[in-house]
């Protein structure tokens, strides 16, 4: 519990004792190409449980028990205190993306869209191939009503996953028509 409070409230002189997280860009590009190919859902399915083992590899076991204790907590919707969690994630170490992402999805779950979108921003520029990132941009731009720009954020995650449970909320841009001049 000590060391708990002591992160709690972390300065950012205890943010160089975080490590980089672990660097699995081969195997998370991997995933995504067979996801990409998948030849059903639930094959997709299995492949995105797997691309999240890989997100929520903390960089240290420190790291990594916040990173559960804030999980454990938005599943049993304490929200309050997830977001407490994962505000201690980023502060230890924030060049972590998921701790950007999961403190966004606490965000997304009270539907303070605006505020979850800074951390969704920060999770894609520092794993910019986070499909969870990516696809939680597109839903809290929804919930916003921006949906020109959802529209767009769910394009590129789509070509991330193909199957995303998300796909349904896409609209294909429209063909331009085209005239008798066009021809």
């Amino acid at each position: 519990m000590k060391q708990f409070a002591f992160l709690l409230f972390a300065t950012p002189a205890l943010a160089a004792e975080c490590p980089m997280a672990p660097d699995h860009s081969s195997t998370l590009d991997a995933l995504i190409s067979q996801v990409q190919t998948a030849p059903d859902e639930g094959t997709a399915s299995e492949i995105s449980n797997q691309l999240w083992e890989y997100w929520a590899d903390a960089p240290d076991e420190t790291a990594q028990e916040i990173l559960n204790r804030g999980m454990r907590k938005r599943a049993a919707w304490d929200l309050l205190g997830a977001r407490e969690d994962f505000d201690a994630l980023i502060s230890y170490c924030p060049e972590y993306a998921e701790g950007y992402n999961q403190r966004a999805f606490v965000n997304f779950l009270r539907q303070d869209y605006e505020v979850a979108l800074p951390d969704l921003e920060r999770a894609i520029e520092l794993s910019p191939r986070h499909i969870g990132a990516l696809s939680g941009r597109a839903l809290s731009l929804v919930g916003l009503g921006r949906e020109a720009e959802a529209q767009d954020a769910l394009a590129a995650a789509l070509e991330l996953n193909p199957w995303l449970p998300e796909r349904s909320l896409y609209k294909p841009p429209e063909p331009i028509p085209q005239t008798g001049d066009d021809i």
